[in-house]
């Protein structure tokens, strides 16, 4: 069993790719259907995802999940047929199977876990449903394929088949499963089987975990050719031969005898063809990306000690391997990139199921689903956007009577964009609604304590404030939001990312939330400065840019710690203070100007050593809550430097100038 496990887990991963894709395709062909009117390519992609999930369940020991399929899959022919039309009760219905489907999956192959879910309520319930829109009895809990009682089927022309099957000898090591093959053909009318023994040798000989069976039948249904075919499209490599019994010379002559690879290679997508794709491991990719960054780290050595021996010739080995280094870098960190439309997908049926709960007709638009990020990034971006949407649709957008009232469509919207800038990508959330009150957010941060009460922060100050723990200007809970803890999320996860959160407001016209984030955690550029004899980092991707720093602001005799900066004004942090070391005594010192949280904040350090290719490394468990940095790197020579949070110092500049208390 231990031969096939990885096959059946290959099988999971991908049937929860499909079924994520089958939602996509529903809410496609829910958005698409005019009254009266239906997209067949849409509706030929749901039948053949359904089918694909039927069939390779079927194979592999998930025989409950196949079964309850099979009936979404024959509502779907019909629809095809043009004997059932596409209606909201039909979507509505198949995106709650597509969950149970989901909760079937996920409960492992065959067992008492699928068998509780497959007698349970929701399973009777969404048979029923389907039943009452097809006018046929709901089956019996998720009867068999055979136990169907389709009564346009039963009119068909009844047509005898023979039929050989040989697996390859391999098959049982690859996860298949004959028997359950077998028993789906004879669900399709009535058959005779016979087991071809005469491949099999003696016992001393015999090979536990070869397939050396061969199965030849004869069967009587009214099923079409292709359906016989479809059984054993996953059944690679094995010998299949279908042959019309007593058919006319053309039909005779049209099933002769066919192998089942070139079958299999019309039904699938030419993107699933051999070389075109590799499934690698995640945690291999993360293996890879580590040894890189340890490459990279001697790569900078190896520059530092070719710098200093002034050998040209070892100056231009150390030229060249960083070129080469660079190339790895960069194919290596492509193969991480994924198009955040992969996380983009998923909140059409979280608006759609929303719209529904809060009673409110809201659209969802998508733009640049194509920007790429690092997966470890999209892996964790699910939740905050969650968190953000919901906040959007139950405090942005009002009921259909107050957007007609203000002049507006009574259908609200929520934009989802992507874009990438330099080595950030930005993701906007906005919507068009009420936008945020100022006001509100103000008197609930002076009652809280955030605020003093009176502080004069500004605008995009108080906007911040939504990010605080347990902040919530709702006068009411409900089952969305009004708990205070959703945008909090936001940050922290935001903040682990080392990203930053702009918002912009108009009242009355809407609320656009930025997120700033980097495209890989795993090596960025960075620009090293120093204080006293310690480096650190700054990520090159925050900073602006950096000048002198005058003698008599130095002095700070009046306190001020803000900078004349051209036209601009702008706050600026000794960084001496804040890491709590003794007061530079450098003559001249420098200001690095860097924009986070929407908010350009200068950083006073005593020199600019230049920019540097940084691998970032986690700081220990004894280290992690130390605030103020966000990992550390090893430097050419072998030293560490630290890693600025800048997002957590610009927040510690506004509250500072701001009055604002500020919130860990």
């Amino acid at each position: 069993m231990e031969e096939i496990n990885p096959a059946i887990a290959t099988f999971v991963q991908e049937a929860r790719e499909q079924l994520e894709g089958l939602e996509g395709l529903l809410l496609d062909l829910e958005r698409g259907t005019e009254p009266g009117q239906m997209d067949l390519v849409q509706v030929d992609a749901v039948f053949r995802t359904l089918h694909t999930i039927k069939g390779s369940g079927a194979m592999f020991g998930f025989s409950t999940l196949a079964q309850f399929t099979h009936h979404f899959e024959e509502a779907f022919d019909r629809v095809r047929e043009g004997r059932l039309a596409i209606d909201q009760r039909l979507i509505d219905l198949s995106l709650r199977a597509r969950d149970h489907m989901t909760a079937l999956l996920d409960s492992g192959s065959d067992g008492p876990a699928a068998d509780e879910l497959a007698a349970g309520q929701e399973a009777a319930d969404l048979l029923a449903g389907l039943a009452a829109i097809t006018g046929e009895a709901a089956p019996s809990g998720t009867a068999a394929p055979d136990a169907d009682t389709s009564n346009v089927i039963s009119i068909a022309r009844m047509r005898r088949w023979s039929i050989l099957f040989r697996p390859e000898p391999s098959a049982l090591r690859n996860g298949m499963r004959p028997d359950l093959l077998m028993a789906e053909l004879a669900g399709f009318g009535t058959i005779d089987m016979a087991v071809d023994v005469s491949a099999v040798p003696p016992l001393e000989d015999l090979a536990a975990d070869e397939c050396l069976l061969a199965w030849r039948c004869t069967l009587e249904t009214n099923k079409p050719r292709s359906a016989i075919e479809a059984v054993f499209i996953f059944a690679d490599d094995a010998l299949l031969e279908i042959e019309e019994i007593g058919g006319d010379a053309a039909d005779a002559q049209a099933a002769a005898a066919v192998a089942a690879p070139a079958a299999r290679q019309a039904a699938r997508p030419a993107a699933n063809s051999p070389g075109e794709s590799v499934r690698v491991p995640a945690a291999k990719l993360d293996e890879i990306m580590d040894q890189l960054g340890e490459l990279v780290i001697v790569q900078a050595r190896l520059n530092q000690i070719a710098g200093a021996r002034g050998d040209a010739e070892l100056e231009s080995v150390a030229e060249e391997v960083e070129r080469l280094v660079t190339g790895l870098r960069d194919a290596t960190l492509s193969v991480r990139m994924m198009p955040i439309e992969a996380v983009f997908g998923k909140f059409r049926r979280v608006v759609r199921d929303l719209s529904a709960e809060l009673s409110k007709d809201v659209a969802l638009i998508t733009e640049g689903g194509e920007t790429e990020i690092d997966k470890n990034v999209i892996d964790r971006l699910s939740e905050p956007l969650v968190h953000m949407i919901r906040n959007s649709m139950d405090h942005g957008l009002e009921d259909a009577d107050r957007r007609r009232t203000a002049g507006k469509p009574a259908r609200g919207t929520v934009r989802l964009s992507a874009r990438q800038e330099g080595g950030e990508v930005l993701i906007a959330i906005e919507d068009d609604g009420a936008g945020l009150d100022a006001e509100a957010i103000r008197a609930k941060a002076v009652e809280r304590g955030l605020l003093a009460p009176d502080a004069q922060p500004t605008t995009t100050e108080l906007h911040q404030l939504i990010f605080a723990p347990g902040f919530s200007t709702a006068k009411a809970l409900s089952s969305v939001s009004g708990r205070g803890v959703g945008m909090d999320a936001v940050r922290s996860t935001v903040d682990a990312l080392r990203g930053s959160v702009e918002v912009m407001s108009h009242p009355g016209r809407g609320t656009r939330v930025t997120l700033r984030l980097p495209v890989t955690l795993a090596i960025i550029d960075g620009l090293l400065v120093r204080l006293g004899e310690a480096v650190f980092v700054i990520p090159l991707s925050v900073v602006e840019e950096c000048v002198e720093m005058e003698v008599a602001e130095r002095r700070r005799e009046s306190g001020r710690t803000i900078l004349q900066i051209r036209e601009h004004l702008v706050p600026f942090l000794d960084l001496d203070d804040v890491f709590s070391r003794p007061p530079s005594t450098e003559p001249r010192r420098r200001v690095v100007i860097i924009k986070a949280d929407g908010a350009r904040i200068g950083l006073v350090v005593d020199d600019i050593l230049g920019q540097n290719q940084t691998v970032i490394k986690t700081l220990s468990v004894y280290h992690r809550d130390v605030q103020g940095f966000a990992g550390a790197t090893i430097l050419g020579d072998g030293g560490v430097a630290l890693i600025i949070d800048v997002a957590m110092l610009a927040r510690r500049a506004q509250a500072e100038r701001a009055a604002i208390r500020p919130v860990a």
